[in-house]
């Protein structure tokens, strides 16, 4: 028979709220392993009869039944006709003591990780909002995508392909949308792209990992605006390499420091278009001169280009690997910003001694990009619907930000001075004297607005404190409601 506290344990396992999707023969049968897992129950012990075990726990004896006749089929017990169950004998390998199931649960609440695996863990990694709120950064609008003409083109992908789009993918990519994507690049960012070079991707965070772990070795250099983008330096911190920053100012980075430091890196990263998080645009007399570096030093630029779709005063400036005769640049891109966030494809246009060694790391981390929705965004691409979406977009977000820029003057002078980017998808705020960072994002979260504070994105403690605003993903009602909240906490 159990003891009152085995007993308890089995009860314990029958109304657990985390047990409820499973039927309660499963529940009882998992009980009773536990207990012979932890020794609670010894080899030889016998269980008591199920019309017994059956009535103590007010199920049917045929619950019990069905639950004792798993354990005797996983080998945890034995059935002897005439004579009852008995928990079974236990080879060498399971003798001796064990661990408790709080024991178990402890123990792995501090795991043993490696020298990297701490670096990830405590680096947070990056976390998207599920429901994003005002005024959470870098989300585009997705309530007026055109989701059944979406809907339409992905139909006739699977009536075309059929089970081909079932199968593994080609992990360079879906050929069609390589294609569909060189032709972007080259005729809207001035870039030179072949469908040979692109290699596609989940996200540019993908992007800027496999960048880390293909070209550095952990305690390499590589260069970084400062502040810089997130995601992109908890990459190369992950990756154990030595983050150099370099500051920004109005003209984007001041690659000039570049030609001082007298221990050249091996790589520089950047994003040139709509620097994160101050917007600056990185002139053409700077790109050339970090092209000429990157050539003389044999280093590689990271150019990334995440929201370069969105440029509201006059034409964008061409990306750097359109610029670059040397083929020293990995341009990255995604569809995060410019469609919708559970797309998850993004890619990487490559040197063309990189394409293979790319391609081949990408397939130890998830194979393939999945097939049904690269086919669907080439035809999306190909038909022109990419191309009005985004300047449909392009005139909404830049709509929300004249408007989010008037309100922060309206509401908010007292307290913040608003610097307004030519393009993105934030608008990012530096606080007055006096005002702490830390105490405003605080108080901005208890009346329900999320705001991203720029003291972090800075490599050192010279960043002045203030917070980002992301305008794109909300309605001009939701902007005012969202500012009027804030300046309400603040003012409290």
């Amino acid at each position: 028979m159990f003891k009152h506290s085995q007993l308890e344990s089995v009860k314990a396992w029958l109304v657990d709220p985390t047990q409820a999707s499973l039927p309660r023969h499963a529940r009882i049968q998992r009980a009773v392993r536990q207990l012979i897992l932890d020794g609670a129950l010894g080899p030889g012990r016998p269980l008591p009869a199920s019309r017994t075990l059956a009535r103590s726990l007010g199920v049917s004896r045929d619950t019990v039944e069905t639950a004792y006749a798993q354990l005797h089929a996983e080998g945890f017990i034995e059935r002897r006709v005439g004579s009852g169950s008995y928990v079974a004998e236990m080879n060498e390998f399971f003798s001796g003591p064990r661990l408790s199931r709080r024991d178990a649960l402890s123990r792995n609440q501090t795991p043993n990780l490696s020298a990297r695996g701490e670096a990830m863990f405590h680096g947070g990694g990056v976390r998207e909002h599920l429901s994003p709120r005002p005024f959470a950064p870098g989300v585009p609008e997705t309530r007026s995508f055109p989701i059944q003409l979406w809907e339409r083109l992905e139909r006739q992908v699977l009536k075309e392909s059929g089970t081909r789009a079932l199968v593994h993918g080609d992990p360079q990519g879906a050929e069609p949308l390589r294609r569909a994507i060189a032709d972007y690049v080259n005729l809207e960012r001035g870039g030179r792209a072949t469908a040979d070079r692109v290699v596609v991707l989940t996200s540019s965070q993908q992007a800027l990992t496999l960048c880390a772990n293909l070209l550095l070795d952990p305690g390499d250099r590589i260069l970084i605006e400062d502040p810089a983008y997130y995601g992109a330096r908890k990459a190369f911190d992950a990756a154990g390499l030595d983050c150099v920053p370099v500051r920004v100012d109005g003209q984007g980075m001041m690659v000039e420091r570049l030609r001082d430091d007298p221990r050249p890196a091996k790589a520089v990263f950047l994003t040139p278009s709509h620097q994160f998080p101050t917007g600056a645009t990185l002139t053409l007399d700077r790109r050339l001169c970090l092209i000429d570096w990157a050539a003389k030093h044999q280093a590689w630029i990271i150019e990334d280009d995440y929201d370069s779709e969105f440029h509201y005063a006059g034409k964008p400036t061409a990306c750097v690997q359109g610029l670059d005769p040397h083929d020293r640049t990995l341009y990255i891109g995604t569809f995060t910003k410019s469609l919708f966030p559970s797309l998850r494809i993004g890619y990487v246009v490559l040197p063309p001694s990189l394409v293979t060694p790319m391609t081949v790391a990408r397939t130890l981390l998830d194979g393939h990009t999945a097939s049904i929705p690269q086919l669907t965004l080439a035809r999306f691409m190909d038909g022109g619907h990419f191309g009005a979406h985004v300047r449909a977009m392009r005139a909404v977000y830049a709509q929300r930000l004249d408007i989010l820029a008037g309100l922060v003057r309206t509401h908010l002078s007292t307290f913040v001075e608003p610097r307004v980017p030519i393009g993105g998808l934030q608008l990012s705020c530096v606080l007055k004297d006096g005002l702490s960072e830390r105490a405003t994002i605080d108080a901005a979260r208890r009346v329900g607005v999320e705001l991203l504070g720029l003291s972090g994105l800075h490599a050192s403690d010279g960043g002045q404190p203030g917070f980002l605003m992301g305008f794109a993903a909300y309605d001009p009602a939701e902007l005012e409601t969202a500012v009027r909240k804030l300046a309400g906490a603040l003012r409290a």
